[in-house]
């Protein structure tokens, strides 16, 4: 496997002192595109916490949110640790961090510490809540930060499940940590036009809370409001995947028209002519919860690929549920290599997530598998030591 990065962020280096997987996926996807990454690791790191695995801390969550980094090992509260660390950091061009405020303090880890010695440094701090705020050292896991921004509400009023849920993702860390790629990436072309690095506050609850209102303020968007909160397609009674003759698929008619041919193509004249779906998009949405239950009325009568067909032809959306343990057989996962097999120097045969973005001129790419602990911790300081040599 290829070491060095060709991609957009060739040259670039980045210290990933994070832990789990806001941090580590913002990292990763840094490295994706071509950055040096470095990880200090913590030997208390959930990531790596784990029963299914073939070598001990080798979980799956490491191998797909720490793969194109080197590993070092570092006791930062061990003075010598604590040095090498700075040494690396003053290196690097990006650090990305989700420890506590306090702890960074105490270790002379945090932004002020660091912004004087080293004026260039981006310095891109996540955590759950904002550091101004009264909330700022409350611990913050996913599904916290799912409830403090309103989708736990979201999906109990739009779901049929009758309880509050969290959705079934670790969808909170993940978009955070697109928002921190994001993020330091924007400040990274200031810092290229200026020379000035910039601390980079990512709180979870205010990104997801963003991410969340896009949609669903609705009606709260105005002053005084015009009506509820809650995206009205999103909120519709049964909007979700509709059972067909042989299994289930997401068939999503938005217009009238496409409610009439899905009902003509399902034998089903009595639903096409109903005068729900005989005027225009938004007299059909105020009557979404009826139409809904037609809809799952009438798809029954083909099967997924006989709709697959029909849908297709009449451009209405559709696609079929896909289940994850059958994802690496499926035509468009196996023609995007986005699940293909690799070969792990110490784990063996493994299936890897592909890159999901194309750049004709510097691709992304998959240089290095997941490390074990501590795995370059020898080279990575050699190679500090040169510097200073050279220095």
């Amino acid at each position: 496997m290829a070491q060095t990065g060709k991609g957009p962020l060739a040259g670039v280096r980045v210290v990933d002192l994070a832990t789990v997987v806001m941090g580590p996926y913002a990292a990763q996807i840094l490295g994706d595109l071509g950055a040096d990454v470095v990880k200090i690791e913590s030997p208390r790191d959930t990531v790596r916490a784990g029963t299914v695995c073939r070598t001990p801390g080798m979980t799956p969550l490491h191998l797909n949110v720490n793969r194109n980094k080197r590993s070092v090992a570092l006791d930062l509260k061990d003075d010598e640790g604590r040095a090498r660390a700075l040494d690396l950091i003053g290196r690097a061009d990006i650090l990305v961090t989700n420890m506590r405020i306090g702890a960074l303090r105490r270790l002379g880890l945090d932004y002020e510490s660091l912004a004087e010695a080293h004026p260039a440094l981006i310095y891109a701090h996540a955590q759950g809540f904002r550091p101004d705020s009264d909330r700022a050292g409350l611990a913050a896991y996913d599904e916290t930060v799912q409830a403090a921004s309103g989708l736990v509400d979201v999906a109990e009023r739009s779901g049929d499940i009758g309880a509050p849920v969290v959705l079934p993702s670790i969808f909170a860390d993940k978009v955070a940590a697109l928002t921190i790629a994001y993020s330091v990436l924007a400040a990274l072309v200031h810092q290229r036009a200026t020379g000035q690095g910039q601390l980079v506050e990512v709180p979870m609850a205010d990104t997801l809370l963003a991410f969340n209102l896009v949609e669903h303020l609705q009606g709260r968007t105005f002053e005084p409001p015009l009506g509820p909160t809650g995206f009205t397609l999103s909120m519709v009674k049964g909007h979700r995947a509709r059972p067909t003759r042989d299994g289930l698929a997401m068939i999503v008619p938005y217009t009238p028209g496409n409610c009439r041919d899905l009902f003509a193509a399902a034998g089903r004249p009595d639903l096409a002519g109903h005068p729900l779906v005989s005027g225009d998009t938004l007299d059909m949405r105020r009557h979404g919860e009826e139409i809904s239950r037609m809809i799952e009325a009438a798809t029954p009568a083909l099967t997924t690929a006989e709709w697959m067909e029909v849908c297709a032809k009449h451009n209405i959306p559709v696609a079929p549920v896909l289940r994850l343990e059958e994802a690496a057989d499926d035509d468009y996962v196996r023609g995007g290599h986005l699940l293909d097999l690799a070969e792990h120097p110490t784990e063996g045969a493994y299936r890897q997530i592909g890159v999901p973005v194309g750049f004709s001129a510097t691709p992304a790419s998959v240089r290095r598998h997941a490390p074990r602990p501590g795995q370059h911790t020898a080279e990575v300081l050699a190679e500090l030591a040169r510097a200073r040599d050279a220095s």
